[in-house]
């Protein structure tokens, strides 16, 4: 049986300028830093000679942990239709927000690529326990597709 998601990765190509995304302009908190290399992470990624290091974030608020992870070896490749919403697979992650608007000029100022301005669902199309929603999707330094929500 789950019992909930204990965290989620995302595989970066500079972690340094991941963490410094992810805890200096969306204000996550860095928990841990590995470095991770040998037989036994290559026999769980089904990969070999892998070489990497990684930094765990949390959101200010709890919920899961997010790996950011760079691998030395062997490098991975970039795959632009990963940016692009209808891509198969897991394809973002939403974050709550409690002002959108001023998250997503904070995050033009910054020089981060957003979809368009927020936009709110409309009335009818989804009840929300905790209101009416608001989104707005962006990229990360990866292009890996990022989405506030702010409810009201």
């Amino acid at each position: 049986m789950i019992r909930g998601i204990d965290h989620l990765n995302i595989v970066v190509t500079d972690l340094e300028r991941s963490v410094r995304f992810y805890t200096g302009l969306l204000g996550f908190r860095q928990t841990a830093e590995v470095h991770l290399e040998g037989d036994w992470i290559g026999r769980i990624v089904g990969l070999e000679g892998v070489k990497a290091r990684a930094v765990f974030i949390e959101p200010p608020g709890g919920g899961p942990r997010i790996e950011l992870l760079q691998y030395i070896t062997p490098a991975g490749t970039a795959l632009p239709a990963n940016s692009r919403a209808n891509t198969l697979g897991l394809r973002h992650l939403a974050f709550r927000v409690e002002d959108i608007a001023a998250m997503a000029a904070t995050l033009r100022a910054a020089g981060v690529t957003l979809f368009s301005d927020p936009v709110r669902v409309p009335a009818g199309v989804v009840k929300f326990a905790a209101g009416d929603k608001t989104l707005v999707y962006f990229l990360d330094p990866d292009g890996v597709i990022l989405e506030l929500a702010e409810y009201r």
